[in-house]
């Protein structure tokens, strides 16, 4: 297993490349009969190059997310993360709520994720998640950073129009 990098993306690759080498890729609840839609592109918010995403969040047909989604290592292998302390996003939105999911070997099914809520207001804002504060979603598998091996950023559980900007995200050893 390789030790996961400290940078997973700073934006300087061309679209849909993010810096550890894999493709972004947006996921909707439409994978499930859902009826949400939204966009993931590169743009310029507030002055700065960032990954976004863009939607409408929708409930019927038991639906509710939009996605943007990243392996951590080639064809979803898993990183060692367990030396770091959490990961670090610079974000930007339009002052919704959005979790980081994060999925580890240990999750076998599509539903299991370790999720951390924030705020994406709408400035650019630092935020760290410690890995300690993510909570298990549907799965009683603890969170094991040392099998890290996908993460989503995700506008989900109710409707709303999301708009979420990412300018930087990685690994973080400690706060500051």
């Amino acid at each position: 297993m390789t030790k996961a990098a400290e940078l997973i993306d700073d934006l300087r690759h061309p679209a849909p490349r993010a810096a550890n080498g894999q493709a972004w890729e947006l996921v909707s609840d439409r994978v499930m009969g859902g009826v949400s839609g939204g966009v993931l592109e590169r743009a310029v918010v507030a002055g700065r190059p960032a990954l976004r995403l863009r939607g409408t969040v929708r409930l019927e047909n038991n639906g509710g997310f939009l996605q943007c989604a990243l392996d951590l290592g080639p064809q979803g292998a898993a990183v060692d993360a367990s030396g770091w302390q959490g990961v670090a996003l610079t974000v930007c939105g339009n002052g919704e709520d959005y979790n980081l999911h994060l999925r580890s070997t240990d999750l076998d099914r599509p539903w299991q994720s370790f999720r951390h809520s924030f705020t994406a207001a709408p400035r650019w804002q630092r935020l760290h998640l410690p890995f300690a504060d993510f909570t298990a979603h549907r799965t009683d598998q603890p969170l094991r950073p040392a099998r890290l091996r996908r993460l989503g950023l995700v506008a989900i559980g109710r409707a709303f129009e999301a708009d979420l900007a990412v300018a930087d995200i990685r690994f973080y050893a400690a706060e500051g």
